[in-house]
Protein backbone atom coordinates (compact mmCIF):
# COMPACT_ATOMS: atom_id res chain seq x y z
CA UNK A 1 0.00 0.00 0.00
CA UNK A 2 2.63 2.64 0.92
CA UNK A 3 4.55 2.02 -2.17
CA UNK A 4 2.16 2.04 -4.32
CA UNK A 5 1.02 5.10 -2.60
CA UNK A 6 3.98 7.11 -3.11
CA UNK A 7 4.63 6.32 -6.89
CA UNK A 8 1.30 7.96 -6.78
CA UNK A 9 1.92 11.06 -5.50
CA UNK A 10 5.31 10.95 -7.33
CA UNK A 11 3.82 11.00 -10.45
CA UNK A 12 1.72 13.52 -9.45
CA UNK A 13 3.75 16.14 -8.30
CA UNK A 14 6.06 15.82 -10.98
CA UNK A 15 3.91 15.56 -13.60
CA UNK A 16 3.90 19.09 -13.95
CA UNK A 17 7.34 19.78 -13.05
CA UNK A 18 8.26 20.94 -16.46
CA UNK A 19 5.36 23.60 -16.80
CA UNK A 20 6.66 25.39 -14.00
CA UNK A 21 9.56 26.46 -15.82
CA UNK A 22 8.60 29.18 -18.53
CA UNK A 23 11.28 30.12 -20.60
CA UNK A 24 9.56 33.82 -20.85
CA UNK A 25 9.93 34.63 -16.84
CA UNK A 26 12.06 37.22 -15.38
CA UNK A 27 15.76 36.20 -14.78
CA UNK A 28 15.32 35.95 -10.98
CA UNK A 29 12.18 34.00 -10.95
CA UNK A 30 14.22 31.47 -13.37
CA UNK A 31 16.96 30.99 -11.26
CA UNK A 32 14.54 30.38 -8.13
CA UNK A 33 12.63 27.94 -10.14
CA UNK A 34 15.59 26.32 -10.64
CA UNK A 35 16.79 26.33 -6.89
CA UNK A 36 13.64 24.71 -6.54
CA UNK A 37 13.65 22.33 -9.01
CA UNK A 38 17.35 21.14 -7.70
CA UNK A 39 16.03 21.09 -3.58
CA UNK A 40 13.08 19.16 -4.78
CA UNK A 41 14.83 16.92 -6.51
CA UNK A 42 17.21 16.49 -3.78
CA UNK A 43 14.57 15.83 -1.39
CA UNK A 44 12.95 13.22 -3.46
CA UNK A 45 16.65 11.29 -4.02
CA UNK A 46 16.85 11.11 -0.40
CA UNK A 47 13.12 9.94 0.37
CA UNK A 48 13.53 7.09 -2.43
CA UNK A 49 17.40 6.49 -0.67
CA UNK A 50 15.84 6.30 3.11
CA UNK A 51 16.49 9.30 4.25
CA UNK A 52 13.41 10.25 5.48
CA UNK A 53 14.39 13.07 8.05
CA UNK A 54 16.86 14.55 5.49
CA UNK A 55 13.86 14.43 2.59
CA UNK A 56 11.48 16.38 5.21
CA UNK A 57 13.69 19.10 5.81
CA UNK A 58 14.38 19.98 2.41
CA UNK A 59 10.97 19.83 1.22
CA UNK A 60 10.09 22.16 3.61
CA UNK A 61 12.90 24.21 2.49
CA UNK A 62 11.04 24.21 -1.24
CA UNK A 63 8.33 25.42 0.78
CA UNK A 64 9.56 28.05 2.12
CA UNK A 65 11.76 29.11 -1.02
CA UNK A 66 9.08 29.59 -2.97
CA UNK A 67 5.78 30.19 -0.74
CA UNK A 68 3.56 31.90 -3.35
CA UNK A 69 4.08 28.74 -6.00
CA UNK A 70 2.61 25.88 -6.42
CA UNK A 71 5.59 23.85 -5.48
CA UNK A 72 4.82 24.90 -1.36
CA UNK A 73 1.43 22.26 -1.14
CA UNK A 74 3.10 19.98 -2.83
CA UNK A 75 6.29 19.93 -0.47
CA UNK A 76 4.66 20.15 2.07
CA UNK A 77 2.92 17.48 1.24
CA UNK A 78 5.87 15.08 0.43
CA UNK A 79 7.22 16.14 3.87
CA UNK A 80 4.32 14.74 5.28
CA UNK A 81 4.79 11.74 3.72
CA UNK A 82 8.33 11.35 4.34
CA UNK A 83 7.68 11.23 7.93
CA UNK A 84 4.79 8.82 7.48
CA UNK A 85 6.70 6.07 5.14
CA UNK A 86 9.02 5.31 8.13
CA UNK A 87 6.39 5.66 10.71
CA UNK A 88 7.06 9.05 12.23
CA UNK A 89 3.38 9.22 13.00
CA UNK A 90 3.42 12.30 15.14
CA UNK A 91 6.10 14.11 12.57
CA UNK A 92 3.29 13.56 9.75
CA UNK A 93 0.46 14.64 11.54
CA UNK A 94 1.72 17.72 12.19
CA UNK A 95 2.97 18.39 9.17
CA UNK A 96 -0.73 17.57 7.44
CA UNK A 97 -2.99 19.26 9.83
CA UNK A 98 -0.56 21.80 8.85
CA UNK A 99 -1.24 21.51 5.22
CA UNK A 100 -5.20 21.20 5.92
CA UNK A 101 -4.67 24.68 7.58
CA UNK A 102 -2.64 26.30 5.02
CA UNK A 103 -3.72 24.95 1.64
CA UNK A 104 -7.30 24.36 2.32
CA UNK A 105 -8.30 25.00 -1.19
CA UNK A 106 -5.23 22.48 -3.30
CA UNK A 107 -6.39 19.75 -5.40
CA UNK A 108 -4.47 17.35 -2.59
CA UNK A 109 -6.78 17.85 -0.08
CA UNK A 110 -8.14 14.28 0.18
CA UNK A 111 -5.12 12.56 -0.57
CA UNK A 112 -4.31 14.95 2.94
CA UNK A 113 -7.22 14.26 4.99
CA UNK A 114 -6.28 10.37 3.78
CA UNK A 115 -2.74 10.65 4.91
CA UNK A 116 -3.68 11.84 8.32
CA UNK A 117 -6.56 8.73 8.91
CA UNK A 118 -3.91 6.43 7.58
CA UNK A 119 -1.03 8.27 10.28
CA UNK A 120 -4.01 7.66 13.36
CA UNK A 121 -5.39 4.16 11.93
CA UNK A 122 -1.81 2.81 11.86
CA UNK A 123 -0.87 3.51 15.69
CA UNK A 124 -3.63 1.12 16.80
CA UNK A 125 -2.35 -1.30 18.92
CA UNK A 126 -4.42 -2.19 21.54
CA UNK A 127 -8.27 -1.18 21.69
CA UNK A 128 -8.37 -1.43 25.31
CA UNK A 129 -5.92 1.65 25.42
CA UNK A 130 -5.29 3.49 22.13
CA UNK A 131 -8.99 5.24 22.09
CA UNK A 132 -7.77 8.71 20.47
CA UNK A 133 -5.77 6.83 17.61
CA UNK A 134 -8.97 4.53 17.12
CA UNK A 135 -11.57 7.46 17.16
CA UNK A 136 -9.26 10.16 15.42
CA UNK A 137 -8.91 7.74 12.33
CA UNK A 138 -12.28 7.15 11.72
CA UNK A 139 -13.09 10.66 11.86
CA UNK A 140 -10.78 11.80 9.25
CA UNK A 141 -11.53 8.44 7.38
CA UNK A 142 -15.56 9.78 7.47
CA UNK A 143 -14.52 12.93 6.82
CA UNK A 144 -12.81 12.27 3.60
CA UNK A 145 -15.86 10.15 2.64
CA UNK A 146 -18.66 13.11 3.34
CA UNK A 147 -16.28 15.39 1.42
CA UNK A 148 -14.59 13.14 -1.23
CA UNK A 149 -17.17 10.91 -1.75
CA UNK A 150 -15.47 10.31 -5.81
CA UNK A 151 -11.86 9.92 -4.29
CA UNK A 152 -9.28 7.54 -5.18
CA UNK A 153 -8.85 6.79 -1.39
CA UNK A 154 -12.58 6.50 -0.70
CA UNK A 155 -12.60 2.66 -0.98
CA UNK A 156 -10.14 1.93 1.22
CA UNK A 157 -11.23 4.63 4.01
CA UNK A 158 -14.70 2.76 3.53
CA UNK A 159 -12.90 -0.76 4.13
CA UNK A 160 -11.08 0.95 6.85
CA UNK A 161 -13.97 2.54 9.06
CA UNK A 162 -15.38 -1.05 9.26
CA UNK A 163 -12.29 -2.25 10.48
CA UNK A 164 -12.13 0.22 12.92
CA UNK A 165 -15.55 0.04 13.87
CA UNK A 166 -14.92 -3.94 14.93
CA UNK A 167 -11.95 -2.65 16.91
CA UNK A 168 -15.13 -0.04 18.89
CA UNK A 169 -17.20 -2.62 19.16
CA UNK A 170 -14.43 -5.02 20.60
CA UNK A 171 -13.83 -2.39 22.99
CA UNK A 172 -17.59 -2.22 23.70
CA UNK A 173 -17.62 -5.93 24.12
CA UNK A 174 -14.62 -6.12 26.65
CA UNK A 175 -16.31 -3.43 28.39
CA UNK A 176 -19.79 -5.07 28.57
CA UNK A 177 -18.44 -8.57 29.55
CA UNK A 178 -16.59 -6.41 32.78
CA UNK A 179 -19.68 -5.30 33.81
CA UNK A 180 -21.97 -8.38 33.18
CA UNK A 181 -18.74 -10.64 35.56
CA UNK A 182 -19.11 -7.79 38.01
CA UNK A 183 -22.78 -7.93 38.05
CA UNK A 184 -23.44 -4.53 37.15
CA UNK A 185 -26.58 -5.17 34.74
CA UNK A 186 -26.46 -1.27 33.52
CA UNK A 187 -23.76 -0.46 32.15
CA UNK A 188 -23.65 -4.14 30.70
CA UNK A 189 -26.74 -3.00 29.29
CA UNK A 190 -25.27 -0.17 27.69
CA UNK A 191 -22.26 -1.52 26.66
CA UNK A 192 -23.92 -4.43 24.68
CA UNK A 193 -27.01 -1.87 23.46
CA UNK A 194 -24.35 0.19 21.90
CA UNK A 195 -22.98 -2.54 19.52
CA UNK A 196 -26.24 -2.88 17.74
CA UNK A 197 -27.00 0.33 17.58
CA UNK A 198 -23.96 2.35 16.38
CA UNK A 199 -21.49 -0.98 15.47
CA UNK A 200 -24.52 -3.47 13.56
CA UNK A 201 -22.50 -4.12 10.62
CA UNK A 202 -19.68 -5.95 13.12
CA UNK A 203 -18.95 -9.51 14.38
CA UNK A 204 -20.15 -8.59 17.74
CA UNK A 205 -23.21 -7.76 17.34
CA UNK A 206 -24.60 -11.64 17.69
CA UNK A 207 -22.59 -11.62 21.11
CA UNK A 208 -24.15 -8.16 22.67
CA UNK A 209 -27.78 -9.71 21.55
CA UNK A 210 -27.51 -12.62 23.30
CA UNK A 211 -26.10 -10.95 26.33
CA UNK A 212 -28.66 -8.72 26.09
CA UNK A 213 -31.32 -11.53 26.18
CA UNK A 214 -29.17 -12.90 28.87
CA UNK A 215 -29.42 -10.16 31.14
CA UNK A 216 -32.73 -8.91 31.08
CA UNK A 217 -33.69 -12.73 31.69
CA UNK A 218 -32.09 -12.95 34.65
CA UNK A 219 -33.81 -9.59 35.70
CA UNK A 220 -37.16 -11.09 35.18
CA UNK A 221 -37.80 -8.96 32.01
CA UNK A 222 -38.93 -11.24 29.62
CA UNK A 223 -40.75 -9.30 26.88
CA UNK A 224 -37.49 -7.50 26.43
CA UNK A 225 -35.54 -10.55 26.00
CA UNK A 226 -37.66 -12.03 23.99
CA UNK A 227 -37.56 -8.81 21.81
CA UNK A 228 -33.79 -9.10 21.92
CA UNK A 229 -34.19 -13.09 21.06
CA UNK A 230 -36.24 -11.97 17.94
CA UNK A 231 -33.78 -10.38 16.72
CA UNK A 232 -31.33 -12.56 17.22
CA UNK A 233 -33.16 -15.70 15.88
CA UNK A 234 -34.01 -13.47 12.44
CA UNK A 235 -30.86 -12.29 11.74
CA UNK A 236 -28.36 -15.20 13.11
CA UNK A 237 -30.51 -18.45 13.37
CA UNK A 238 -27.33 -20.16 12.59
CA UNK A 239 -25.00 -18.87 14.66
CA UNK A 240 -23.33 -20.09 18.20
CA UNK A 241 -24.87 -17.13 19.98
CA UNK A 242 -28.37 -18.22 18.72
CA UNK A 243 -27.58 -21.74 20.20
CA UNK A 244 -26.45 -20.08 23.44
CA UNK A 245 -29.77 -17.97 23.73
CA UNK A 246 -31.40 -21.02 23.25
CA UNK A 247 -30.08 -23.02 26.15
CA UNK A 248 -30.76 -19.46 28.28
CA UNK A 249 -34.70 -19.98 28.06
CA UNK A 250 -33.89 -23.96 29.02
CA UNK A 251 -32.10 -23.17 32.05
CA UNK A 252 -33.71 -21.08 33.39
CA UNK A 253 -37.25 -22.93 32.61
CA UNK A 254 -35.48 -25.70 34.40
CA UNK A 255 -34.00 -23.92 37.11
CA UNK A 256 -37.06 -21.85 38.19
CA UNK A 257 -39.75 -24.78 37.67
CA UNK A 258 -43.09 -24.06 39.63
CA UNK A 259 -45.90 -25.07 37.59
CA UNK A 260 -45.01 -27.64 35.42
CA UNK A 261 -47.84 -26.59 33.18
CA UNK A 262 -47.59 -23.25 32.84
CA UNK A 263 -43.66 -23.42 31.97
CA UNK A 264 -44.40 -26.32 29.29
CA UNK A 265 -46.98 -23.52 27.84
CA UNK A 266 -44.34 -20.40 27.79
CA UNK A 267 -40.79 -23.17 26.86
CA UNK A 268 -43.31 -23.96 23.81
CA UNK A 269 -43.96 -20.06 23.31
CA UNK A 270 -40.82 -19.73 23.43
CA UNK A 271 -39.77 -22.82 21.30
CA UNK A 272 -42.43 -21.02 18.60
CA UNK A 273 -41.11 -17.85 18.69
CA UNK A 274 -37.48 -19.05 17.09
CA UNK A 275 -39.17 -20.80 14.84
CA UNK A 276 -41.17 -17.84 13.75
CA UNK A 277 -39.97 -16.07 10.49
CA UNK A 278 -41.31 -13.13 11.52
Amino acid sequence: MKSKTIFLLIFILLSSCSKNINPDNELLEKDLNLQVLETYNEALDSLKSGDVLFAAKKFNEVEIMFPQSSWAPKSALMAAYSYYSQDYYLDAIIELERFIKIYSLDKNLDYAYYLLAISYYEQIVDEKKDLESIIKSKEYFTYLLENFPTSDYAIDATFKIDLVNDVLASKEIYLGRYYLDKKKWIPAINRFKNIIEEYETTIYVEEALHRLVEIHYLLGLNDEALKYANLLGYNYQSSKWYEKTYRVFNKMYENNSIDNNKNKKMLKKIKSFFNSDE
